[in-house]
This record gives C-alpha cells, structure tokens and sequence, in this order.
C-alpha cells in the first residue's frame, strides 16, 4: 500500500462508520463515543440499514451511498460481511477500512480462507485495511480514536512522543496505559490484529519519519515483512528514534500460541533477533523491560556508546547487591576518575569514600541538595555513560525533597538517568507523583529493573557503535556450479581451499587401490570417509572410520565402510571414500551459515564437535560483521576460557577463526543459491598457526539466477 493510502488511513479528514448504533455499549456506540470526546474535527459519515439517524446525524442506507473519496471506513460489521463491506469501499474510492471482526485467521483454515479472500478484494480495489481481529488505532496527535476501547484524549505533553504498534489489542493498551501513565507522551497507538493486508512494518514505514513520534514500542508475534522491518528500523536508527520490539517466540509452545491467536507462522526466533539487533532493535523478553526501555530511551534517545554506569543510594546495602546483579546482567559499571572521587568528597561525609556503587549514606535526609549535587558530579565523569539512583523515599516532604534536587539535573542530563524509590508499593505523596509524572522522566519502584533496563540502554549504544563500525559487505567467491541439494564432502572442501580455508591433507580414493597410495602419500594414520552428495550423515550409516594405522586397517575400513552404507542406503552410488591425515590437536569449534527463508543470511560460530549438543555455546552473527566484531563475539561465548587457554593448553588462533567466519558469510552473500554451510569441527590451532576445517557440509537450494 502506498504511503498515500497509510496517511489517509492514519490522519483521516472524513470517517465513515459502517453499522452505526445508538446503543452506548455498542462497539458502534463505543466508537462513536470516542470520536465525540476527541472532538474529531473531519467529516463524520454513518451507515445504516435499519436506521435514519444515529446521535443527530444522518445514516446512509449503504456504503454504495457514501460521498465519493471518504478517507476511512470504520466496518462495525460481522464477519461474514467483511469483504462484500470492503469492495463497496473500494468501489466507491474509500481509501482505507478498519476491520475489528475476528473469526479469520485466527480459527484455522476456514478463516484463513476468508481472510485470504478479503485480502485479495482489498489490494484489487486498492483498500488499505487494518485487521482484522483488531481494536483500530488512536492518533492522539491529530484526535482520531478509530477504536472501540473507551479512551480518553491524552493530555498534551512536551516531552518525546511514542509510536505504539501492537498486533494484540490487549498489548496495545497495556502498553499505552503505562506509558501515559508514567508521564510519557503517546502520539499513535496501533493494534494491527491479523494483519490480512497492512502490517506492522507498514506502520512503521508510514510513521518512522512522522515529526510527531520519536520513539517506538513494538509488540508482535510475527513479522510478516523481514526486510521491510529492517529497512524501517535502519532508518530509524539513522533518525535516532530507538526502537523496542517484545516478539515473543523463544519457544515452541509459544509459537504455537501465536499461530493460534493471530493466525502467525512465526519463524525463527533467534534469528530474528540476532538480524534485527543489526539495525540497532532493542529486544526485550518482558512487559516490565518494555516499559522501562522505552522510557528511559524515549528520554535519553542519545546512543550510550561511551562510559559504563553508575549507581548512587542511600543504602549502604543496595552496594553490594549492585555489584552482585550487575555482573550477572552483564552491566558493566564504572570506576570514578580522581575529580570525580575530589568532587564527592566534598559533597559526602569525611567518613565515605566514594566508589561505585556509590553510598550517599543518611545525609541526605539533612541535605537532601547532595542528591542532585552528587548525580551531577557522577554524570560529569567522562567515564560515566549512565547513572541509577535508587533511593529510600521516606516521609511526603522528604520525597518532594528529593524530587526537587534531582528531577532538574535529569532534565538538563544527556546521559540517561533512573530516578528509583524503593520500597515497591510503598505509599507516594499525590504532590510527589504529579512533579515527577510532570517531568516525563524514567521513574521506578525497583533497582533491579532500574539496572535491567539500563543494561538495554547500554546495548542500545553498543548496537549503535557496531553498526558505525562495520564497512559494508566484503565482496564474496562467485560461483556458477551450483546445483540443488547437499555437495559431497570432498567437492566441498575444494570450496573451502579456494576461500583460503584448510583442510587435511589428502584426496578421493575410487578403489582401495587408490586409498592405499593416497595413504601412503599422506602418512599414517588416516580417516577413511564415504563420500556422495546425498550423504548428509555419513557417521549415522557408518561412512567414517578413524585412527587407521596401516594398509590393512585401511583395506579393512574400506570394506566395512562400503557394506554398511549399502546397507543403510542402498540407493546411494558413492563417487568414492575421502582419505586424509588425522588431524592436529586443537580446540573443536563449529562454524555455519544459513540461509532463512525471511530473514535472510545468518552466521554461526561456537564449541563444535562433543560440546555442541551438550552446551549449544554459540553465537549467531549477522552476515556483514568485520573480523574484529567477530573476536569481540568469540570472547561473550560462555566458553570463552577455553580461547585463551585452560591448564597449560596455549590460546588458540582467533583471528583465524573470524577470518574463516567472516569468508562464509561473504561466499552466502554472494551466492543466493546457496542454502547452509556447516563446518564441524573446525580445529582452532594454537595462536598464529590457524584453522583447519575437518568436515564440511554445504547445501544448495537452487541454482543461482543469471
């Protein structure tokens, strides 16, 4: 749909309600009530079958009446009357509908079908329509409550304004409640249900550059448009509007739970996320970091991409618990520069040095200014990039003292700040709350999830640094060979010598003849493995024999090997057996590629060999990564140690390792039809002797278009 099209659906200058009722607790009635309280300004049309007016204002019998050109039709209709509904629109130029009906995808195939139906009516007549299954949309910017969910008009704030986009309507209002609720100002509010014809990405497209929204919080359990959403968070992230997506996902059931509730086939999920943290996507995995990310970055959209954090209480207590979490949220924290430590100590107790985390000790409740003297001295450290403040409330004077030394310093910071009050539900004077809801700034009743939020901001600036970094992607091996399906073994190591990548001496044997030079060449030991491109496991069927130390092991293995692949797969025709040396002592590492049918390319690098089924320690890297963000990946393994070397094993050779990753992903890039790459193990030889790859697996989907 054209952004032509989204705009008349989003900022309407005429609406016209298809099933208008008088009824106050009508979904009609609802809306209607909704539009009155806004104060729509547009041009207000209704259609009826059964009545003449509805509030005062005239009906149409059918949308066949309606004025020529309405921007919106807003279908109050059944299901069963959805598309005839939304061809009237198109026939009579209505350039958008909204569809709250369910009853489509969402309940098998039968209302898959008519979803597809209504669909397909829709983009014939040019019908930019959100849902179904859906409760519409708020454009509190402009007063166009398009939904049947009683709102009220937001009150008019100066601060940043979010962009909401929900596929689920609960998510959606669940999400716009706590950001007004702290404050925030909200300036779209979308619930895009099933999504038949318009998706989350369009609204995104349609609103990235929108002056009047600043940040986004998306929910979804399905992103229908990969390379759309990664246009659009790209190009938010080049505008500096973070972006906060909750996709929930990580499980099966959880995905089978999303199928079931919008009709989404949901892919995979941790490639998804890996591809969109590319563009700079904050992703959270709850409702309580959505909230508390979003807020804190709408205020403080600046990238962390300098200084660690800090943390100030006046609980000597929270010290040691500081440092316990943060570590395990992977929060780095900071130390104070010697002016930092010379200005706090001016401002503390000659009893306190200052540290980090910080104790403001009880001073502050005599002087309650050290809390906005000290949060200053903290954010002028150049080495501090974001700062805490848990505090302990105490009485409705003491809290507006608080307040009113510390809210100003938040407001003029470029740094993000977390204002915390513990004590969870603790009673808050009415005059506390409104001054800091008044400021819009990131206010909390819990360090914890002050701290967990703050970890996302800092990735936040990571995400943003990394994509500075990255050069563009490294023109890649072209190849013209490619046919569908897997490639033997041996045709697949040929590949990996071209890209400069090791392998084990040795060659394809056709008879035992051939094997016992090849082996006599080589030097024993040998492995023997069988080799056919449909031969995926050659291990399962007993294609490989190892430690082979003489001609009749060998001629033996030979044997052994060609009988149990014919018996396991005799419709298999080996091209021959792949002999080599044995390989060199080293850390097992496994290294692939994919190519997912949404997302696109998507690398892998981690323990290979016995550890990757029993520990699955491995990353997945975007395609484009230079090789030192690949290094910086290998060290968050959580098997890093064993790089550097454990009892006395010397550190192995990690810029190999990225070097071969880094060749991979440029080889996927420029060959299409390439389908999966699987090196496993890779053998990471001791620093500065390199990598050798000892069994390889590629597998082509098709030939690549001319």
């Amino acid at each position: 749909m054209s952004s032509f099209a989204l705009d008349r659906l989003l900022r309407p200058k005429s609406i016209a309600v298809v099933g208008a009722s008088p009824e106050p607790g009508s979904v009609s009635g609802l809306l209607l009530a909704n539009l009155q309280r806004f104060g729509y300004a547009g041009q207000l049309h209704l259609v009826s079958r059964s009545r003449d007016e509805v509030n005062g204002i005239r009906c149409f019998k059918s949308i066949d009446e309606l004025p020529e050109g309405v921007d919106v039709a807003v279908l109050v209709v059944p299901q069963v009357a959805v598309a005839d509904s939304v061809a009237a629109c198109g026939r009579r130029g209505v350039g958008a509908a909204v569809v709250f009906a369910s009853g489509f995808a969402e309940m098998g195939d039968e209302g898959r079908a008519a979803q597809e139906a209504m669909a397909a009516i829709a983009h014939r007549h040019g019908v930019a329509v959100l849902g179904p299954n859906c409760l519409g949309f708020i454009n509190f910017a402009d007063a166009v409550p398009l939904t049947f969910e009683p709102v009220q008009p937001a009150p008019v704030r100066t601060g940043p304004r979010i962009g909401i986009v929900a596929q689920s309507g609960a998510m959606n209002g669940n999400l716009r409640q706590a950001f007004l609720g702290r404050g925030l100002g909200v300036s779209f509010s979308i619930s895009t249900g099933n999504e038949a014809v318009l998706g989350a990405e369009d609204f995104l497209s349609a609103l990235v550059d929108a002056p009047d929204v600043d940040a986004f919080a998306v929910f979804v359990e399905m992103l229908r448009k990969p390379a759309e959403f990664l246009r659009v968070a790209r190009r938010a992230r080049e505008l500096g509007k973070p972006v906060v997506l909750m996709h929930p996902g990580r499980s099966q059931r959880a995905r089978e739970a999303a199928r079931s509730h919008t009709g989404a086939l949901a892919g995979d999920h941790q490639v998804m996320r890996t591809l969109v943290e590319r563009e700079g996507v904050v992703v959270v995995d709850s409702m309580d970091e959505m909230f508390d990310v979003t807020a804190i970055l709408a205020r403080y959209p600046r990238p962390v991409t300098e200084g660690r954090a800090a943390v100030a209480s006046n609980s000597g207590a929270l010290r040691g618990l500081a440092l316990d979490f943060c570590e395990d949220i992977g929060l780095q924290l900071a130390d104070f520069q010697p002016a930092t430590m010379q200005a706090l100590s001016q401002i503390l107790p000659d009893f306190m040095a200052p540290d980090n985390p910080l104790d403001l000790t009880a001073i502050g409740m005599q002087k309650p200014e050290i809390f906005g003297l000290s949060a200053q001295a903290i954010l002028d450290d150049p080495g501090v990039g974001s700062l805490i403040m848990p505090l302990m409330g105490g009485s409705p004077a003491q809290q507006m003292a608080k307040a009113e030394s510390l809210l100003p310093v938040m407001q003029a910071s470029r740094k993000p700040v977390c204002f915390v009050i513990m004590g969870d539900s603790g009673p808050l004077g009415n005059e506390f709350l409104e001054r800091v809801h008044a400021s819009g700034m990131p206010f909390l009743r819990s360090p914890d999830r002050a701290m967990r939020a703050m970890a996302h901001v800092h990735r936040y600036g990571r995400l943003h640094a990394e994509a500075a970094e990255r050069s563009g992607e490294e023109s890649g091996l072209r190849r013209d060979d490619l046919q569908p399906g897997p490639l033997a073994e041996f045709k697949g190591k040929q590949w990996l010598r071209e890209l400069g990548i090791a392998t084990p001496r040795g060659g394809l044997a056709r008879t035992p003849a051939e094997a016992e030079a090849l082996a006599r060449e080589i030097g024993y030991p040998v492995v023997l493995k069988a080799q056919a491109d449909t031969l995926m496991h050659k291990s399962d069927v007993g294609g490989v024999a190892v430690n082979l130390r003489d001609a009749q092991a060998l001629g033996d293995a030979w044997q052994r090997i060609q009988s149990s692949v014919a018996r396991h797969c005799p419709d298999i025709a080996l091209d021959g057996m792949l002999v080599e040396a044995m390989s060199s002592p080293g850390l097992e590492l496994v290294v692939g590629g994919r190519r997912d049918p949404n997302w696109g390319v998507v690398t892998l690098v981690g323990l290979g060999g016995i550890w990757i089924e029993a520990l699955h320690d491995v990353r997945l890297l975007p395609p484009d990564l230079t090789e030192a963000q690949i290094m910086r990946e290998l060290q968050r393994l959580k098997g890093a140690r064993l790089l550097a070397g454990l009892r006395g094993a010397p550190p192995v050779d990690v810029a190999a390792v990225a070097a071969v990753v880094r060749r991979l992903s440029a080889l996927m890039l420029a060959n299409p039809g390439i389908a999966e790459i699987d090196i496993n193990p890779l053998i990471a030889l001791p620093a500065g002797k390199g990598v050798v790859a000892l069994d390889a697996l590629f597998v082509m989907d098709a030939a690549p278009a001319p």
